[in-house]
């Protein structure tokens, strides 16, 4: 075996067995804790002096055998190699002289005596045996020794000056004797010699690296490793360990660093348990406050003795600065207390924390780790903690909390609040995790100890599981005079009407009005006033369709936002209201924005109904793809069973996004999943109604999608919500009756959703218009189509797009406009490609004749042109006649015609017949 950096304390010990072996016998003490590898310094020792000849006899001392009298010197005589009748007197001196010992009275001077004869016999068996052969005689950690056997080897060591003996005995610097004579005796004796034993330097701990795991790995890693072991060769050796072990796990390639695992945590329990047992508490001590301050309080020690033990630790290795150099340190020094003392340790440091005035959060953590407390001071310090936690995003540590301070609460009033917390902060991990305790707010509401803010809280809750009659209870004593006669209550009952306005439309008449409400609710806080504002914008779009300036101060209120304990509802709301709206280029980055946060808050709840959020705007952006991504994600973040009537979000729009691709038996299968009758009653009931419609439209059930679409109009009519920003169900619908080749309904439905599009309702509009179109004379679909296309574009909805162009490549083949239906038809293709709506890309791909001549002129003949040149000649080209040209692009007839004799000049063609189909107009294809 190689010691690195011990060559010099090697050859040392080997000049001393030298001497012996002349007959001038020495003694050495070799100092230094576990972290300097005496104990393997002393092995290595022992075995090269056999190999020289010498015989060795060894022995250990442990605190565990402290109390054994003649113990030590009992392993040296089984070590030596006696003849059997200097074996059986040995042992029976060893017998006697301990039941001397135990025999003594405590109060006998330095404790324990044994006869001064039996020492002498004793050790004259060690003095015979080194007339035959040099004898070394090594004790490691001696001063975990008992008394009884430092008498024999403090004799011994006197004697040994002529004899051919070599005693070494191995200690730990800061270790406590159990008797102070045994050095003082040594050191006195001219034939003693001390070696000083340090931890090894960084070039040490690089050669123990390259010779356990190679050069490759000590150049890329000893840096890391001399940093985790401190110079401590039984921790760099446990490193090494658990280094080859990872690397067995993972033949592939070496691991990237080095790995703290269980073979450092039991090297680090290893050079705490033979230390001194005060090393030890103060250890654990440490390990539950994390920093040196305060320890002697913690632990009822005078502060030189923690400091003491503190340098004891850092000279083995375990400590940097006063703190465990390893979190893994911590680990193995808290797995190896007992559960009973951990607890204890962890009281006093809450106790102590509190006395301090330390953070909440830091005294929480210990009363979870100390169990029960009693002290008044318990409870708010919980709570306290909690709230802390749930702003820095520690959702877990704050249910934890919570959940303890409803254990220790007497009050029941404040058990309800405590609960409510609970609730909302579960809710965050998981929507399913507090239906446990909906029961008991219930009946905490009905004994008159849940008021408030916290009964919404419960209304809410029932509401989202499809408990409305619980809900309806609930909703029906907080309309009570007199029961919203706080101002933070009332205000959050303005909220909460205008939230079931949005979402749970028929519960609205079990919440009066109250009077002045709006006001009442900005006077509150900052948080309530947008709050308000955000759900006013999504119940004024869902009910009248969007203003200008609502949405504006939505994007304000998203820029000012972010997702703390309150703040989901403003966001949910506020991009929802924009959404509909039809601002969802501007919403994405938003959503995301916020997904992102929600997911470094620890709040997966949150995160998955952003998530239903963004696959919306997708289904609305035409982007099928990420709509399923997204709708997917948020349907594996929680379970399906946790969403309640809002599963209709995520599942009608990967109903949406997977019927638009064409993957019909993957929605059967999700169409399959019972989904609870309640949702019905809410927003979410109305797009599952229209994802289903859809899907049955997509299959060929017309008959089906029809119901489905007529079903969810007149809901959204009976509850005030019908809006094509909403869900455009009257096109649907009108589809499906023109499968069904009722064109006059068709054309009815198309107006009646014409004529409810706002200024803003670009995307209702255009489809609308591609409808409209279906249902007019062959001549006047052209134009219809054209119009759909621009809005529909405007609007970013590529699906909607694509299905517009498809329509328009179907009437220009009808017209025999093969040309233009053949350039249409490529771009159509290539929107339905980008969406991956399969269907339609296909039956676009079997329209493309790959044989037609190209319609496209050299693109520098098209360079020639002026900006305004080709912004009429695009226009001219998709068939708009020059009144037209000359209308849309605010100029005049004369001017439209001179633009066109230029560019037919420089295009070298005579008629608008031959203009290219690919001339752009602003940002869009002019069709």
């Amino acid at each position: 075996m190689k010691l690195v950096e011990r060559e010099e304390e090697l050859a040392c010990l080997q000049a001393l067995l030298d001497s012996a072996v002349l007959g001038r016998g020495k003694v050495a003490l070799v100092g230094g804790a576990v972290a300097t590898g005496k104990s393997a310094l002393l092995h290595v020792f022992a075995e090269q002096a056999i190999e020289r000849g010498a015989l060795a006899v060894t022995a250990t001392g442990s605190r565990m055998e402290r109390d054994l009298p003649l113990g030590v010197l009992g392993q040296l005589i089984q070590d030596a190699p006696l003849v059997p009748e200097e074996r059986d007197r040995a042992l029976a001196l060893l017998a006697e002289g301990a039941r001397a010992v135990l025999a003594a009275e405590p109060e006998d001077t330095g404790g324990r005596q044994i006869d001064a004869q039996t020492v002498h016999v004793l050790c004259t068996v060690l003095l015979d045996l080194s007339e035959r052969y040099p004898l070394m005689i090594i004790v490691d950690d001696v001063h975990h020794a008992d008394r009884a056997s430092l008498l024999c080897l403090a004799y011994l060591a006197r004697r040994v000056r002529l004899a051919r003996i070599v005693m070494v005995f191995g200690h730990a610097d800061h270790g406590r004797w159990s008797d102070g004579f045994f050095q003082t005796e040594l050191v006195r004796q001219p034939h003693c010699r001390r070696i000083q034993l340090t931890r090894l330097s960084r070039a040490g701990v690089a050669a123990l690296v390259e010779e356990e795991a190679g050069r490759e790995t000590a150049d890329r890693l000893a840096d890391e490793w001399y940093a985790l072991s401190g110079g401590n060769p039984l921790l760099a050796n446990a490193l090494a360990d658990d280094y080859r072990q990872l690397t067995r796990s993972a033949a592939d390639e070496p691991p990237d660093g080095v790995t703290a695992g269980d073979h450092y945590g039991q090297a680090v329990l290893s050079c705490l348990q033979r230390g001194h047992e005060q090393t030890m508490r103060v250890a654990r001590g440490l390990a539950i406050l994390g920093e040196p301050e305060s320890l002697d309080r913690l632990l009822g020690l005078p502060g030189s003795d923690v400091g003491r033990e503190l340098h004891s630790l850092s000279a083995a290795g375990l400590l940097t600065l006063g703190r465990f150099r390893h979190d893994a340190v911590r680990e193995a020094v808290l797995a190896g207390t007992d559960a009973q003392e951990r607890a204890d340790l962890h009281r006093r440091a809450a106790e102590l924390g509190y006395d301090l005035g330390s953070s909440p959060a830091v005294i929480a953590g210990h009363l979870l780790r100390a169990g029960r407390v009693e002290a008044p001071w318990v409870v708010p310090i919980l709570e306290e903690a909690a709230r802390s936690a749930l702003r820095t995003g520690r959702v877990e540590a704050a249910v934890d909390y919570l959940r303890m301070a409803w254990r220790e609460c007497a009050d029941e009033t404040q058990r309800a609040k405590i609960m409510t917390m609970l609730v909302r902060a579960e809710w965050r991990i998981n929507p399913a995790a507090p239906t446990g305790h909906l029961a008991e707010l219930a009946e905490a509401m009905n004994r008159g100890s849940l008021r408030g803010v916290d009964a919404v809280v419960l209304a809410r809750a029932l509401l989202w599981y499809g408990r409305f009659d619980d809900a309806r209870d609930v909703l029906e004593q907080l309309n009570r005079p007199g029961a919203a006669a706080d101002p933070e209550t009332a205000a959050e009952l303005v909220v909460s009407r205008l939230w079931l306005r949005a979402t749970h439309p028929p519960f609205l008449d079990r919440l009066r009005h109250l009077a002045g409400d709006q006001g009442l609710a900005t006077m509150v806080s900052v948080s309530v006033s947008r709050r308000l504002e955000s759900a006013l914008a999504l119940a004024e779009v869902l009910t009248r369709g969007p203003r200008e300036e609502d949405m504006d101060a939505v994007e304000r209120i998203l820029e000012d936002s972010r997702l703390d304990e309150m703040t989901l509802d403003t966001v949910e709301n506020s991009l929802l209201a924009l959404t509909y709206a039809g601002r969802c280029e501007r919403v994405a980055p938003w959503c995301d924005l916020f997904s992102v946060e929600a997911s470094s808050r620890q709040a997966p709840s949150r995160q998955a109904r952003l998530a239903a959020i963004r696959a919306e705007i997708a289904v609305r952006q035409g982007d099928m793809p990420a709509a399923e991504h997204h709708a997917r994600l948020a349907l594996d973040i929680i379970p399906v069973s946790s969403w309640g009537v809002a599963i209709g979000g995520p599942l009608s729009s990967l109903i949406l996004a997977l019927t638009a691709m064409g993957k019909y038996d993957a929605v059967r299968e999700h169409l399959d999943r019972p989904v609870p009758e309640a949702m019905f009653q809410t927003r979410y009931g109305l797009h599952y109604l229209h994802a289903r419609g859809r899907h049955s439209l997509a299959t060929d059930y017309f008959a089906l999608a029809l119901r489905d679409f007529q079903r969810c109009g007149d809901l959204m009519a009976a509850w005030n919500l019908d809006t094509p920003g909403l869900i455009p169900w009257r096109a649907d619908a009108a589809e499906a009756c023109l499968r069904m080749g009722q064109a006059e309904e068709a054309r009815q439905l198309v107006q009646a959703q014409l004529d409810l599009c706002g200024p803003g309702a670009t995307r209702g509009r255009g489809a609308a218009l591609r409808l409209l179109a279906a249902v007019s004379e062959l001549r006047r679909r052209p134009p219809l189509l054209r119009q759909a296309t621009e809005y529909l574009q405007a609007a970013g909805d590529r699906y909607e797009l694509a299905r517009a162009l498809f329509d328009l490549v179907e009437v220009y083949e009808a017209l025999g406009e093969h040309r233009r239906a053949k350039t249409i038809a490529g771009r159509a293709r290539a929107v339905a490609v980008e969406c991956h709506a399969q269907p339609l890309a296909g039956t676009l791909s079997r329209a493309d004749d790959p044989g037609a001549p190209p319609a496209v002129p050299a693109g520098d003949m098209i360079d020639m042109l002026s900006d305004a040149e080709r912004r009429v000649a695009a226009l001219a080209a998709a068939g708009y006649t020059n009144r037209e040209i000359a209308a849309k692009l605010y100029i005049t007839i004369s001017t439209v015609e001179q633009h066109l004799t230029r560019t037919y000049r420089k295009l070298n063609i005579s008629r608008r017949a031959d203009l290219p189909l690919v001339l752009e107009f602003g940002d869009q294809l002019v069709v």
